[in-house]
């Protein structure tokens, strides 16, 4: 298969762009450059998914607010009665609040943060209420984005929450529950590594490696007519049943791999005998009182991925924080357990942390498929890739959710700047 038609959805999981000198996020605003503009849209305008063209810079920052324009999906339906609203009193002082970027002795301002981050979208609850909501490009208030490894929280949360109702034994191994994983790496892996993700897989994600194996499971995955010559799996379960063990032993070190989470949002499935985004709907977005409908991308069977293809709306993520703030209840509701917050917040093994290439996040550790940064606000958080968070600090109250599209992938490009921005409010919102 072509490496253009592979990279359709292996550039959507965790990709790294190659460093260069990017348009800023002026004058890369999707409104500004016109995407997708014309009845026929023009060939200047035109942007596609058969050629990769769709998710690279500068037109990515089009497409993560229209995935569902390039991508076959399925939806994540949003409640139909008793919606939720949220109180508003926006705060203009944010703009201005000042700090100062890791490895830097320049101050910048909140505001000069967002532009810097290319922003798409960010909000700001602050006991509950908005306290400041701002939109660029190709975001509107109403509209979606994708969340891209955000999607990960929400397959972790999920699993976590069958394990406090007893569905899932987290000590169990996965061919316990999906029997056909029995031959594959994750097979010997509990519930727990998975969630964790401390399994040990022969399994790279490593984009600039044309013998990585995340390009295989690119190619199960991806949508489109396989070439006749084409013998690999044909969707993400196929695939998953391949992955080998690698050195070392499951449970010692954390290694976030993507095919960690789409073989617990399998697990999800045949416990309970629905699909990811039928349980997500019923279990987590409808109790919210949610407005709008969410969505995943799919592969050829049908299959959702789990590890990155969500796009929901701002305000809905931002009840989804909340209720995770508030111990699981909300809308006035318990809608998740509280003692899978508590197992959350108290955050997964910093040793088995520390022996990762994620070591300079330093102290931190991850936990059902959340981030945990242990500081003295018990701060923790969704991530994925292009900036897209939805941070929560228990002792300001606060939740952030932002919606970016960076050029470049990787967080650790992008955190030097929001890590502090983040911190800088919440000091503020405590002392108000």
């Amino acid at each position: 298969m072509k490496k253009n038609t592979l990279l359709l959805l292996a550039i959507c999981f965790n990709c790294t762009l190659f460093a260069q000198n990017y348009l800023d996020a002026k004058e890369s605003d999707p409104t500004k450059m016109g995407w997708m503009k014309g009845f026929p849209t023009s060939d200047k305008t035109l942007v596609l998914a058969s050629d990769g063209s769709f998710f690279k810079f500068p037109a990515l920052r089009y497409s993560v607010c229209h995935m569902r324009q390039f991508l076959p999906t399925t939806e994540v339906s949003a409640a139909q009665k008793n919606r939720y609203k949220f109180k508003v009193k926006l705060d203009n002082n944010i703009d201005q609040l000042k700090f100062i970027p890791t490895n830097s002795n320049q101050k910048m301002t909140w505001s000069e943060s967002l532009y810097k981050n290319y922003t798409d979208g960010i909000l700001i609850l602050h006991k509950g209420k908005i306290v400041y909501e701002k939109y660029f490009g190709a975001l509107k208030p109403e509209g979606v984005h994708a969340a891209m490894s955000v999607s990960k929280t929400f397959t972790g949360t999920l699993g976590a929450m069958l394990v406090a109702e007893g569905l899932l034994d987290e000590n169990k191994t996965a061919d316990f529950y999906v029997p056909e994983l029995k031959n594959s790496a994750f097979g010997d892996a509990t519930i727990r590594q998975i969630l964790d993700m401390t399994t040990s897989l022969k399994y790279s994600e490593d984009y600039s490696d044309p013998k990585a194996e995340v390009w295989i499971f690119s190619a199960a995955g991806n949508p489109l007519p396989k070439p006749k010559n084409y013998s690999g799996p044909k969707n993400y379960f196929e695939y998953l049943q391949t992955v080998q063990k690698d050195k070392g032993n499951h449970g010692e070190i954390f290694a976030y791999k993507t095919v960690n989470t789409d073989v617990m949002g399998w697990i999800i499935s045949r416990v309970t005998g629905k699909s990811l985004t039928q349980l997500l709907s019923e279990k987590i977005w409808k109790p919210l009182g949610t407005h709008i409908d969410g969505y995943y991308q799919v592969d050829a069977s049908g299959i959702a991925f789990a590890g990155g293809g969500f796009s929901a709306n701002i305000r809905d993520m931002g009840m989804f924080g909340e209720m995770i703030r508030k111990n699981g209840y909300f809308n006035k509701k318990q809608i998740l357990p509280k003692s899978l917050i508590e197992d959350i917040m108290n955050g997964g093994s910093q040793e088995a942390f520390r022996k990762s290439v994620y070591s300079s996040l330093n102290n931190w550790s991850y936990r059902n498929m959340w981030w945990i940064t242990h500081n003295e606000n018990g701060a923790f958080a969704a991530r994925g890739v292009h900036g897209q968070t939805i941070y929560i600090n228990p002792a300001a109250e606060m939740v952030i959710v932002r919606f970016a599209s960076h050029p470049e992938a990787k967080n650790s490009k992008i955190d030097p700047t929001s890590l502090p921005a983040y911190q800088a409010v919440a000091d503020y919102l405590i002392n108000k």
